[in-house]
């Protein structure tokens, strides 16, 4: 039987996933340029060096998965704070662009490792089904990675320089993180200790048992998980450009970007109260019709919708990224959760990679009707949750 979810670990998990996002996924947006200036590079190849961090991370994925499957993720997450601390150090001590890309590599090793897809394999090994709220629990806390990130990079480059940020956010995994990872609880839920045991029921085997109707989910699954991410990823970095190639202004354009974040964890409170007793499929087809329907009000109405776009964006982000924990613990149960959810996290980090370069590219061609490619993915992803039955989940269910 599974052990209830503490708050206590829920809340150690949460602030470790604060530092991890906020010193790796979030690190460019803030030292990019002054790493750039100083190397003397251009900024997209540090931009492009992330890129290749994200692909070491979608290879990665799936290995790191198996391994939490069959130890706990406890292992895992201390020997991720590690990495993250050498990734980091190494980028702070880098003094050209091969040592720039070798750094970005490692840290791509810790994010193929530490982030939430490991985040939520710990919490399923640890609570098998009953972890759902858990899972939204961490995207709570780790939601304000953005917040307290983006501050505090800014605030060290200003007083002691890029590479004094990183060796401090090193600093900060050898000291916080290692800390955090190392106090969470040993060990699997009773359900996955026995099925990992049982000869008929090896755990890395889980996939090749699936119905049709379960491969049809996973297909399903890696595509909106892709879209969703590629969406993101997108938005993340050209909102501001994107709104005032529909008639927004600057002024606007940061007001509206400033509103996601509260939008992204309003929504997680949501989910997390009101949504916690619905099926995440139902929370997940919600969440995903949100982005289309705020870019075709910002289509129609231009500027004066560029608010309710960013909320309807930010919300649906914010359930989606919840979803990316529970849909394939919902569908498939907690038997290998780790291994399938970083194969299926395997496009959503290519596509992730991808997406700054494509949607720049569709908005410098296309101006605000860029949106059409975000917009149609989501579309696309609505249908492909449709297509994935409801009973799938009935037999392991996490609420």
């Amino acid at each position: 039987m599974a052990l209830e979810p503490g708050g206590s670990v829920i809340a150690r998990l949460g602030v470790a996933q604060t530092l991890a996002w906020g010193s790796t996924y979030y690190l460019p947006a803030m030292l990019a340029t002054s790493m750039a200036r100083d190397l003397g590079i251009s900024t997209p190849t540090v931009f492009a060096a992330f890129s290749a961090a994200l692909i070491v991370s979608a290879i990665l994925g799936p290995s790191a998965g198996r391994l939490i499957d069959r130890t706990g993720g406890r292992p895992v997450l201390v020997g991720t704070s590690l990495i993250f601390a050498i990734g980091l150090a190494a980028l702070g001590m880098a003094q050209g662009v091969v040592g720039m890309f070798v750094a970005w590599l490692i840290i791509g090793i810790g994010m193929g490792s530490g982030l939430y897809e490991a985040a939520f394999a710990t919490l399923v090994a640890l609570y098998g089904n009953r972890s759902r709220n858990a899972i939204t629990g961490i995207t709570l806390i780790a939601g304000f990675a953005s917040t307290v990130g983006w501050p505090l990079s800014t605030f060290m480059e200003s007083h002691i320089g890029w590479r004094g940020a990183c060796l401090s956010w090193a600093a900060l995994h050898l000291t916080l993180g290692l800390a955090l990872n190392l106090s969470l609880p040993r060990g699997l839920s009773g359900d996955i200790r026995h099925k990992t045991r049982s000869k008929a029921h090896p755990i890395d085997d889980s996939a090749a048992s699936d119905t049709p109707s379960q491969r049809l989910a996973s297909v399903a699954l890696a595509f909106v998980f892709a879209a969703t991410w590629f969406i993101s990823t997108a938005m993340a970095a050209h909102l501001p450009r994107l709104l005032q190639a529909g008639g927004a202004t600057l002024a606007t354009a940061v007001m509206v970007g400033a509103l996601i974040g509260p939008a992204q964890v309003a929504a997680r409170m949501l989910e997390f109260g009101l949504l916690r007793k619905v099926h995440p499929l139902l929370s997940a087809r919600i969440a995903a019709a949100l982005h289309p329907a705020g870019a075709l009000a910002f289509g129609i109405a231009g500027a004066p919708a560029a608010a309710l776009f960013g909320v309807l964006h930010g919300a649906g982000n914010g359930i989606l990224t919840i979803a990316k924990g529970t849909l394939p613990l919902v569908i498939f149960g907690p038997s290998g959760y780790g291994h399938r959810q970083g194969v299926l996290m395997v496009p959503a980090r290519v596509a992730q990679a991808l997406a700054p370069w494509l949607f720049g590219v569709c908005l410098d061609l296309f101006g605000a009707r860029a949106l059409w490619l975000s917009s149609g993915l989501g579309v696309v992803a609505i249908v492909m949750l449709m297509a994935i039955r409801q009973e799938e989940g009935t037999r392991a269910n996490p609420a």
